[in-house]
């Protein structure tokens, strides 16, 4: 295909007292949340352990080596990992800033997703402990799949949201590569919670934005998002990707 030029991705300020006449950015539809190192302070000795418990080492994908094992090699692996997550559970600690966004959020009427890695128990103990009363739907977690960095999950969420443009009308909020591509290659825009593990992604080509809190994303929402993606990338099917998505739904 020929490599098209990337346009930052934009949308128009939820203050609706800044919004003018002939505003051509989109208007934000839904924002998309990994959950570890994002909604939760980051928990990345886990990865350590997982591999040891399936005695892998780097750079093999922990979900790809699982999914490649024939049963019942495959169930067993998956209970390690869970029973190593599910270990970590009692040391969540919310991000800074997680409840002001969260309300913000809901203030305006923005939808909220989630789209992890994680299986479904970290996910539901994190948003029972830190947000009871804030509506995360669809939360897709790994059992669907193929996960991130695959674009399907945040595809499958933008379908059940009745929108028609893929991700285009969404943001990805992540900390990792997996989220940054996953939102990059779905159409969204993608912003970065970066942290002293992952500053290289900083400036990697799919990181849209860097916020260093959650609820920096406040004032930037009001204002109006303005990305900062350029270069060159190559053309992506966006039709046939929501097609792929909605089959595997």
């Amino acid at each position: 295909m020929t490599p098209v030029p990337l346009r930052p991705r934009r949308f128009q300020p939820l203050d609706p007292s800044k919004r003018r006449e002939g505003d051509e950015r989109l208007l934000l539809k839904g924002i998309v949340f990994d959950v570890d190192g994002t909604l939760c302070e980051p928990q990345n000795y886990m990865f350590a352990e997982m591999r040891a418990a399936l005695n892998i080492e780097k750079p093999t994908d922990i979900l790809d080596h699982i999914y490649s094992l024939p049963e019942p090699e495959q169930s067993s692996a998956q209970e390690k990992i869970r029973q190593i997550e599910r270990n970590a559970m009692a040391s969540q600690k919310p991000q800074t800033g997680l409840v002001t966004l969260m309300d913000y959020l809901d203030s305006r009427s923005i939808k909220k997703g989630i789209c992890t890695r994680n299986f479904d128990a970290p996910v539901a103990h994190l948003l029972d402990t830190f947000l009871p009363d804030s509506h995360f739907h669809p939360i897709v977690t790994r059992e669907f799949r193929p996960p991130k960095p695959d674009p399907a999950g945040i595809l499958h969420i933008a379908k059940t949201w009745m929108h028609e443009d893929g991700g285009k009308s969404l943001i990805m909020v992540g900390d990792s590569i997996d989220d940054m591509t996953a939102g990059f290659r779905a159409g969204a825009a993608t912003v970065l919670l970066v942290n002293e593990v992952n500053r290289h992604l900083a400036e990697h080509q799919h990181t849209d934005l860097v916020v260093t809190r959650l609820d920096e994303l406040i004032g930037i929402l009001e204002e109006g998002f303005e990305g900062r993606v350029e270069g060159e990338v190559e053309e992506t099917d966006m039709q046939a990707m929501i097609r792929e998505a909605e089959g595997r739904a």
